[in-house]
């Protein structure tokens, strides 16, 4: 008999997960999957939220396909594991017993201690929306007609996404951040007011270094400066933390996250947790490429297809999803021993590469677009780096130092195009030569494009050189 998996979770990465498995066992003869999800809707690409906050893909658009052979409850949610039965309980009375047990749990949009924000029952009060489901970007929409006023709570990734989404929708925006600069996870101080700056320039009013105090719809929000921003809503984008509840319920061990192994194992053999849900010592947080690379190798482990498969960690490279501005920051540019520094703050240009025995270690490409595949690549492959540095950062390295993004017939074979889904420039002419010969056909078999969407110039940019490389053979009549 099959073993019977139970998935908790239907976001993108149980819904990556059910997909590997079902790449491995199509018919179900080793894996027999449940899968149950808390949201109503089908899975849905949630790095492309931002993108439907701006109005550029209608909700529709970024639905994930749905694997075969898959027993799925969507709109259910887990309430309770009884690991002693191995049994998954959940809302509408039902038990899923389980062999092994698959934690896709996720994270939820954590709510700074600002009054006003929740409504005595707990819930969101009125003119307050998180951001970070389907269900929120509606709520959102709803109030985003040009000429509203909107104040967005943090300076993040999420928070200068939306901040920029609904400034291209006409709404006049206040981004308010406590800490001194944007994004300072992943930026140093200089990149944060150099977006700071290009934020501004996009109709974005940013107030660095300014809390939050108290929301009330008829007056704004309250700032712990003393200011007063009118606002007729409020968008909240401050973090998330990991939903263990289930998790530290059942007696896992559970830290800020659900402690995995390199086998994506918790304490308990027969449990496991995949992407935000879960920490693991080398995963960082947040990336949907670490989630799908657990999803491999755990459908690698319980279908037998490679029993010695092992997640060793992803290195994180963060891209930014805001029209007009371009941002990559890859690693940490505090690691190298060999720093190159430019700044350019009239022209919304910043740069940092930070080396260390000649590899990249850290980089952050602000407003430096053909700097950022050649540096990406260079930091993934761990090659190591032309002697020209600067032409490097600028994008400008020499032909055979190193690619540069605009000659796609320059990128070695190996470079990572699509880092979300691990899909190389030599898995694109694979398919090419296997006849997905447009963009769709080559999404549909490398998956490349269908995470943040950032690679999507760099895929067409191959395609169209394999056009004329490799000109498609049409079908004698």
């Amino acid at each position: 008999m099959s073993r019977r998996v139970v998935v908790v979770g239907h976001g993108m990465v149980g819904a990556r997960f059910a997909e590997e498995v079902r790449r491995r066992d199509p018919d179900g003869e080793r894996v027999s999957l449940t899968v149950l999800g808390a949201e109503a809707h089908p899975a849905y690409n949630r790095v492309l939220l931002s993108t439907v906050l701006a109005g550029g893909l209608a909700a529709p658009m970024v639905a994930l396909p749905a694997a075969d052979g898959v027993t799925l409850h969507t709109g259910v949610a887990a309430t309770a594991l009884d690991r002693a039965a191995r049994v998954v309980h959940s809302a509408d009375g039902a038990e899923h017993p389980y062999d092994e047990l698959v934690l896709a749990t996720g994270c939820r949009a954590w709510l700074p201690p600002v009054d006003g924000l929740v409504g005595p029952d707990g819930a969101l009060a009125p003119g307050v929306s998180a951001f970070r489901d389907l269900d929120d970007c509606a709520r959102i929409l709803a109030v985003a007609a040009p000429g509203a006023r909107i104040a967005v709570v943090g300076g993040g990734l999420l928070g200068v996404e939306a901040a920029r989404g609904l400034a291209g929708r006409g709404v006049a925006v206040t981004l308010v951040h406590p800490c001194t600069h944007l994004m300072e996870r992943q930026l140093d101080a200089g990149a944060g007011e150099v977006l700071a700056g290009a934020l501004r320039e996009l109709g974005v009013d940013v107030c660095c270094g300014v809390g939050a105090k108290a929301w009330t719809p008829e007056t704004g929000l309250d700032c712990d400066d003393g200011s007063r921003i009118a606002a007729d809503a409020v968008v909240v984008a401050a973090g998330v933390r990991a939903e263990t509840g289930l998790a530290a319920d059942a007696g896992l061990a559970v830290d800020r996250g659900i402690l995995v192994d390199d086998r994506l194992a918790t304490d308990d053999g027969r449990v496991h947790a995949v992407g935000d849900c879960a920490q693991h010592p080398h995963a960082a947080a947040g990336l949907v490429q670490s989630g799908w690379e657990q999803a491999a190798v755990l459908a690698d482990l319980l279908t037998g297809a490679d029993p010695a498969a092992r997640y060793r960690g992803t290195r994180p490279v963060t891209r930014l999803k805001a029209a007009g501005i371009d941002l990559a920051a890859v690693g940490d540019v505090a690691d190298g021993d060999e720093r190159l520094h430019v700044s350019d703050p009239r022209r919304g240009r910043y740069g940092v590469l930070s080396l260390r025995d000649d590899r990249v270690v850290g980089a952050i490409m602000l407003g430096l677009p053909d700097a950022a595949a050649t540096v990406t690549g260079l930091y993934d492959s761990g090659d190591p780096a032309p002697e020209d540095r600067l032409a490097l950062l600028l994008g400008r390295a020499l032909p055979g130092e190193a690619a540069a993004t605009g000659d796609p017939g320059g990128l070695p074979g190996t470079a990572v195009v699509c880092r979300c889904n691990t899909v190389t420039k030599d898995t694109l002419v694979t398919a090419w030569r296997d006849g997905a010969h447009d963009l769709e056909a080559l999404s549909r078999r490398t998956r490349a494009t269908t995470g943040c969407g950032s690679c999507r110039d760099t895929v067409c940019g191959i395609r169209d050189w394999l056009e004329q490389a490799e000109p498609p053979q049409e079908s004698a009549a």
